[in-house]
């Protein structure tokens, strides 16, 4: 007689995540106006502490798409939409500059690439992809520390979670119409929660 299958673990329809991790009650509806488009490593999308799904869940116009080469023709599809200036969040570094561009207007309708990975990783896929290192830059203003530290520990001072630097882009490009306080409070509930999971069982 054959052993007794084992029960699969339930995974929650919404965030896509067990039961015992799901974030559907940390999500936290905030209002903006730029749109975002994360570009999220396959590696990423397996760690249970990564910031995106929370990311997802709490803005309407957020769209996730994972890979980690695209055709040019992909890259068109996934960067712009109409009355929208796409601007890729990135800091102009030596090894892949950022390309010269007409400064952000006060009014501009904005379609935000964020790229969801490891420092090297990203860079890796920006230089693979001339269309997406392209793209006018825009770079987060001194960032504060990470409150990801907890559960990943970052290697440089200015390296924030994703979510992080998703809520800091979005306050300069939304100006005072964008509140991320309070999504910025459900991560530090999730990073809380991420710890107390990793801490070692009494005894």
């Amino acid at each position: 007689m054959s052993p007794p299958a084992l029960a699969r673990r339930t995974v929650c329809p919404r965030c896509h995540r067990p039961g015992s991790t799901c974030l559907c009650a940390l999500a936290c509806p905030t209002a903006h106006r730029s749109e975002v488009l994360v570009l999220q490593h396959p590696q990423e999308q397996r760690q249970a502490k990564n910031s995106v799904a929370l990311l997802r869940l709490s803005l309407a116009q957020c769209e996730v798409v994972v890979g980690e080469r695209f055709t040019d023709a992909q890259l068109a599809a996934l960067l712009h939409r109409p009355g929208r200036v796409t601007r890729l969040l990135y800091p102009d570094v030596s090894a892949a500059p950022a390309p010269a561009g007409p400064a952000r207007g006060a009014d501009e309708h904005t379609r935000l690439v964020v790229i969801d990975a490891t420092w090297r990783k990203s860079l890796r896929l920006l230089l693979e992809h001339p269309v997406l290192a392209a793209l006018p830059r825009l770079a987060l203003a001194t960032p504060p520390p990470t409150r990801y530290r907890a559960i990943r520990a970052a290697r440089r001072p200015d390296q924030v979670s994703t979510l992080e630097a998703t809520v800091q882009a979005l306050a300069q490009l939304d100006g005072a119409s964008f509140d991320g306080a309070p999504l910025l409070a459900a991560f530090d509930r999730f990073v809380e929660r991420e710890a107390r999971r990793r801490e070692p069982p009494a005894g």
